[in-house]
């Protein structure tokens, strides 16, 4: 093929670089995602570090890890990156990636969701539902996984995110069968009830021994405008999708998807991909920093995922063609060492590499996401009316 204009742009769900400055706003002050992974002993990241990772504003970690306090001149182009939109989750994030800020947050059900959309949804599902609180993933299955295997109830959660998660038993409701309750409950969540996400939760085992699979699946709400993906798309250009991108734009701009079971299935995905002929955009998220191990203050685990891309990291390089652009960021933080499990307002890294990036380029702090679609569009050629400013001209060779 010709040798045309490609963009890898892969979100390492969660991996924060340090507090906003309206952490307050959302009860954040102090976190650190970066940080607190590096306080374990086997964090290691040489490669991301090469490319300039710490010497983004504010990135740190512990003074143990010698390797990560040398001063270099940086292979790729970093900045860090504020959001704009009023919220610290999965689907704002990525639509302020994909160029849409969103002035007003999705809504929230600290005290679980109102009982007329409760008994809409057992109307509609013929089953009862159970639990409709905030709860860890895993301790509901643990806590309500017994009755719902002797009920059949649903177990309905939330989260401080805008979500409604259900829960079920692989045994119990098929997968296909819990997918299709999900939809019902998708199309329930309106007006002041619509939730940014719905969410599958499938898990098997026994009482005392529940464990969760990886056939999750998202219902997110179509975005309110076109995005960076529709505009790549309408230009007649390819958008590759893996992991939960699709799911997050409700498939939406999407031409080409697959699903991923871990980092290292969507690490795999993507270096495939790499291999197509395709011109546009390759959409990547990889999710266990945030499932695995933010959510479950799991330092040990988050330290471990990062290291681990860090690893595969040669690899993504190695497949990057002349014209590639590789792009490395996050949607939100999520703090393993704070006492909270949620999500966590900060920063967010951008790390640019390829042979057409200017090589020790530091752009600060952007204002926005949105910049990431802007910039990716305007390196495409793809006419575009998204919220954010390219900076494609400071960090192009």
């Amino acid at each position: 093929m010709k040798n045309e204009k490609r963009v890898f742009l892969i979100v390492l769900d969660s991996v924060g670089v340090g507090e906003a400055p309206d952490a307050a706003d959302f009860g954040d002050v102090g976190s650190h995602t970066v940080y607190a992974a590096s306080t374990d002993e086997h964090f290691y990241m040489p490669h991301m570090q090469e490319l300039g990772f710490f010497e983004i504003e504010g990135n740190r970690v512990d003074k143990r890890h010698a390797w990560a306090q040398k001063k270099i001149t940086p292979a790729g182009a970093v900045m860090r990156m504020q959001e704009a939109s009023r919220g610290k989750d999965t689907t704002i994030g990525h639509w302020e990636i994909a160029g849409i800020i969103s002035p007003k947050a999705m809504p929230t059900f600290p005290d679980g969701f109102p009982q007329e959309l409760i008994d809409a949804l057992e109307k509609e599902t013929g089953r009862k539902v159970i639990c409709n609180k905030p709860y860890s993933g895993t301790v509901v299955i643990e806590e309500y996984g017994k009755e719902h295997m002797e009920t059949g109830s649903l177990i309905v959660y939330t989260s401080a995110d805008s979500v409604l998660q259900i829960a079920a038993h692989e045994d119990v409701i098929p997968v296909e069968e819990l997918y299709h309750i999900c939809e019902i409950a998708r199309r329930l969540c309106q007006g002041p009830c619509a939730v940014g996400r719905v969410i599958a939760r499938p898990f098997i085992g026994t009482p005392g021994h529940f464990t969760r699979t990886s056939r999750r699946h998202d219902f997110s709400l179509t975005p309110p405008r076109d995005t960076m993906l529709d505009d790549i798309k309408n230009a007649g250009q390819d958008v590759l999708a893996v992991g939960k991108i699709n799911d997050i734009f409700a498939g939406k701009g999407v031409t080409q998807m697959t699903r991923t079971e871990d980092n290292e299935d969507g690490i795999n995905k993507t270096l495939t991909y790499m291999d197509q002929d395709f011109h546009g955009l390759c959409f990547v998220n990889l999710v266990d920093f945030d499932m695995k191990y933010g959510h479950r203050n799991d330092v040990p685990g988050y330290a471990a995922a990062l290291s681990y891309f860090d690893k595969r990291l040669p690899e993504i390089m190695a497949k990057l063609r002349p014209q590639d652009i590789l792009m490395i960021t996050a949607d939100h933080g999520c703090d393993p060492s704070t006492p909270s499990t949620d999500h966590s307002r900060e920063y967010t890294p951008l790390v640019i590499a390829g042979d057409p990036i200017l090589a020790g380029t530091n752009l600060g702090t952007r204002p926005t996401f949105a910049d990431i679609g802007t910039t990716i569009c305007d390196y495409l050629g793809v006419p575009q009316q998204l919220d954010g400013t390219s900076f494609l001209k400071n960090i192009i060779k």
